[in-house]
């Protein structure tokens, strides 16, 4: 008999994307390894990518996680990088422990990952010193991000801002337009490739052209969130099609 695990999510009310993303690589995991999925969501509101409503928005991961250990999901990610990022420095960490914590006092005790901090584990793994990063957010909120990212121990050699305030039009960046912005950015030394440092722009299906463009493993707050969600729940985090991290390579 197959096992079957549930996947919640934390998710921004104007987020279309990590609902798609993420149970399309777990889904694609099931063509080649027996354990069985559901996909559970719960919604905090934000819709203006700015960083008095991501504050705002974070308010409400509480009740999120209370919502969702109710269903006692066996893994729950927070999705929405740059809300922890924006926090301060190091937030995913307070922010993981909370949200476990909230689960805990519901006799649920679900892992809790959090995109931020499942991109900051991915370079870790991957071994990752030196970094080139694409977001979409305002030039400020990127930089807030590079800012994080460096403090983790990362360089980061090159990065791109789309300058996309709307987090419904983030959604609809299209995701071919990636590897022209990658072919124009400076990737002289670069271990890794974050395609998308957000998990609201499309960026799955573009890793393994960027990859084959550059020679470079490439990495997406999806993809790391979806390896951290694997090991938590201690299966193997292998993917087919969903780039180096899920090759098995890690």
């Amino acid at each position: 008999m197959n096992t079957l695990y549930r996947i919640g999510q934390i998710v921004p009310s104007s987020n279309t994307t990590m609902e798609t993303e993420i149970p399309a690589m777990l889904t694609a995991r099931q063509a080649i390894r027996p354990e069985r999925f559901t996909f559970h969501s719960a919604r905090m509101r934000m819709k203006q990518v700015k960083k008095e409503e991501l504050a705002a928005m974070d308010a409400e991961s509480d009740r999120c996680a209370l919502e969702l250990s109710d269903a006692k999901v066996d893994v729950l990610g927070y999705a929405c990088l740059v809300a922890i990022m924006a926090m301060g420095l190091g937030y995913h960490r307070q922010s993981e422990k909370r949200l476990r914590q909230v689960t805990a006092d519901n006799d649920a005790n679900s892992p809790v990952i959090t995109s931020a901090g499942a991109l900051v584990e991915a370079l870790k793994v991957m071994k990752a010193k030196r970094i080139a990063i694409v977001a979409p957010y305002m030039k400020p909120l990127t930089e807030l991000v590079v800012d994080y990212i460096r403090e983790e121990g990362f360089e980061v050699v090159d990065w791109r801002a789309l300058e996309i305030p709307d987090n419904l039009q983030v959604a609809r960046h299209d995701p071919a337009n990636l590897p022209g912005i990658v072919a124009g950015m400076n990737l002289e030394g670069v271990d890794v490739v974050v395609l998308s440092a957000c998990v609201q722009m499309q960026s799955l299906p573009a890793v393994a052209k960027v990859e084959a463009l550059t020679g470079k493993p490439v990495v997406t707050a999806a993809i790391a969130t979806t390896y951290c969600m694997l090991k938590a729940l201690d299966l193997e985090p292998i993917v087919p099609g969903a780039g180096a991290l899920l090759s098995g390579a890690y």
